[in-house]
């Protein structure tokens, strides 16, 4: 239980904040119920805010982010988990002001500790993470009010990162045609390849006359943006159809009139993957885990995922900060340094 560990620690000095890979112990977590050893994490849009000093995000530092991580249960104080389960944590408060999976080691409450399905492994759970979770969220929930695939096109914003390409490889699955909004249109071929029908540069959504509403064109949108271009996408969302919300990356204001929700009756449907209660977030994963687990899954993984060092992370960050990041990363605290020339 004392075993060193390593860590990737974030320090503010003067402003500017540092990375460097220290070795930690036990000693170095907070109290909880559950020790569990990482063994994957992955980088994610929030952990980039933590890492630079973001102050919605993480209030204090040293701090160490990763607001995802699957691997096994260590110890436990909770009947509920037992040393050598596989066990998966996303959310809650993990990497924003409490340690994260950028570690070899966690410590967090029970309550936030989900039961790794049998079916998916440590690496297989984090090509999903908090992304991909709210990307099965938001398809969860367009089926839920009755979008199907005979009603048309679905569209899908930021397709390259994280929620987004993961949203169009599991309708693309479920037999949708998904039509991919880019700001990186030569990403095309790359985003045809997991499932994209057609792709278009999202500029296209934002140069349409100013009116309060459009002519109809989605059946239904995932959008992972927010900002202008979520308003410019629910004017042109059919009728009876949806919008499922759960990013904010273009902004936090809508900016949108009343009449495609009074002359079309068209749902706008928030998803939050943060504080969802824990037996609904097992369900989420039971379900990735099983129905969701299509044929082509290792075919996807291949062409969207990269895996990080600790190391690796003081350069993927900014990356992703900058937008030159598409698809995913996954860190794995336990691996060794890429070796340089």
């Amino acid at each position: 239980m004392t075993d060193p560990f390593r860590a990737f620690q974030v320090t503010a000095h003067q402003g500017e904040y540092l990375y460097q890979v220290v070795e930690q112990s036990l000693d170095d977590l907070p109290p909880g119920d559950v020790v569990i050893a990482v063994e994957y994490s992955s980088l994610n849009y929030k952990d980039a805010l933590s890492a630079t000093g973001h102050p919605g995000v993480t209030r204090s530092y040293p701090h160490t982010p990763g607001i995802d991580a699957a691997g096994t249960v260590v110890a436990s104080t909770h009947p509920r988990l037992q040393a050598g389960e596989g066990v998966i944590v996303t959310g809650y408060d993990l990497g924003m002001n409490t340690p994260g999976g950028f570690a070899g080691r966690i410590r967090v409450p029970a309550d936030w500790v989900v039961h790794r399905p049998t079916a998916l492994s440590a690496e297989d759970a984090m090509v999903f993470g908090t992304a991909g979770f709210t990307a099965a969220m938001c398809v969860d929930t367009l089926l839920q009010v009755g979008i199907a695939p005979d009603q048309g096109p679905v569209l899908v914003t930021g397709a390259t990162g994280g929620v987004g390409m993961i949203a169009l490889w599991l309708l693309n699955n479920l037999g949708f045609q998904v039509v991919a909004a880019t700001g990186k249109p030569e990403r095309s071929d790359w985003l045809k390849a997991i499932g994209a029908s057609e792709v278009i540069d999202r500029r296209l959504l934002l140069e349409q006359p100013q009116r309060p509403i459009h002519q109809p064109h989605w059946a239904a949108a995932v959008d992972t943006l927010g900002g202008d271009l979520l308003g410019a996408i629910i004017k042109a969302v059919q009728y009876g159809g949806s919008v499922v919300c759960c990013g904010m990356v273009a902004g936090t204001e809508l900016h949108t009139s009343v009449l495609p929700f009074i002359l079309r009756g068209i749902n706008l449907l928030g998803v939050d993957s943060v504080e969802l209660p824990l037996a609904v977030k097992q369900d989420i994963w039971n379900l990735i885990a099983g129905q969701w687990l299509f044929a082509d899954f290792e075919q996807f993984k291949t062409a969207t995922t990269r895996t990080l060092t600790l190391e690796d992370l003081a350069t993927a960050i900014p990356e992703l900060l900058q937008g030159r990041h598409c698809g995913r990363y996954l860190v794995q605290p336990g691996a060794a340094a890429t070796a340089t020339a």
